[in-house]
């Protein structure tokens, strides 16, 4: 896909100067990891994040920085709603901590429930549905996400294991676009959504999940995407309705979806933005929790008490600006 030209990378010195490294407490394990790390970066618009997780090669990082490079020095385009309904995301907890967990989301009607977690049996998430489709009751809406867990005959196979419970979509169930589309076409008949999400924002084309036609919708992230303006031109590409989601974000970075989910034409679904739960603290005096299911959409301001009290050890601080620097040097074309 032809995009604009990007607009001029600031100085590194400029990132370096505003950049805050905070870890934050999760209050349930989530992706394995228990303290989510970001960078916070100043820039004359406001603050933005940078936070791709550690596992992310430079190249893969280098977006999420263009992404804060971009909410943090350029304005972004115009919202056409300021409050974005939003899911409660459950983690691939025990069934009797299902309860607990969505006791943390204020008001959500839909539930995005972990499933294909590594260690665990289908009979595992079948029961973790089971719990929420119980706790939300017939008119609450369940999709499933599972980060490209399974393969085509194991997708099928938890399709029909978890019929009895509704689901709105399936995300990400197999990792190719080639078994997304093979597994929507076993599907047809049941008209049972398929939503791409790692082969959207992982991918170096994010258009060939729609060309393939792998998918029904399609989940968009700000930062692996590289800001708002590019995830709104993917989105446009596609032709598909969209769930705008975060990436375990800390607040500032929730902001950052929010503008996007704020600016699309339209927002058929509930959106993974309400992720601050997940966080046993945050950045921000008001954190973007839900509350009566939905967040507002607007910058934040990182409250400078909550910088300091969670700001990183000064070893993970030296390792994140070294990380900035290599991605801006990539971005910059200085690599």
């Amino acid at each position: 896909m032809t995009s604009p030209a990007s607009p001029p990378v600031p100085p590194l010195a400029d990132l370096l100067a505003g950049a805050r490294v905070v870890s934050l407490p999760l209050a349930t394990r989530f992706r394995g990891v228990e303290h989510r790390e970001a960078a916070l970066i100043e820039g004359p618009l406001g603050w933005a994040e940078f936070s791709p997780f550690l596992e992310y090669a430079d190249d893969e990082a280098a977006t999420w920085l263009a992404a804060a490079i971009d909410f943090a020095w350029h304005a972004q385009p115009e919202a056409v709603r300021t409050e974005i309904p939003v899911n409660a995301t459950l983690p691939a907890v025990p069934v009797e901590r299902v309860g607990e967990v969505l006791a943390r989301y204020d008001g959500c009607r839909t539930v995005k429930v972990k499933v294909a977690e590594r260690a665990q049996t289908l009979a595992d998430d079948v029961a973790r549905v089971r719990a929420v489709r119980e706790l939300l009751g017939p008119e609450g809406r369940v999709r499933i996400d599972a980060n490209g867990g399974w393969n085509v005959d194991e997708a099928e196979h938890a399709a029909h294991a978890l019929a009895e419970f509704d689901l709105e979509y399936l995300e990400q169930p197999c990792a190719t676009v080639a078994e997304l589309a093979e597994l929507r076409t076993r599907l047809r008949r049941w008209d049972l959504p398929i939503a791409a999400d790692e082969s959207v924002r992982k991918a170096q084309d994010p258009l060939a999940v729609a060309r393939a036609g792998a998918a029904d919708l399609v989940v968009v992230k700000a930062q692996p995407l590289g800001g708002v303006r590019r995830a709104l031109e993917i989105v446009a590409a596609t032709g598909l309705p969209a769930v705008v989601s975060s990436a375990l974000d800390t607040s500032v970075g929730l902001s950052q979806g929010a503008a996007l989910a704020a600016a699309l034409p339209d927002l058929p679904f509930d959106c993974g933005l309400g992720t601050a739960s997940l966080l046993a603290a945050d950045v921000v005096a008001d954190p973007l929790v839900p509350r009566g299911g939905a967040i507002p959409a607007g910058r934040v301001i990182p409250d400078p008490a909550l910088l300091d009290a969670h700001a990183a050890p000064p070893e993970r601080r030296a390792a994140w600006l070294e990380r900035i620097a290599r991605c801006h040097a990539l971005l910059s074309g200085t690599a």
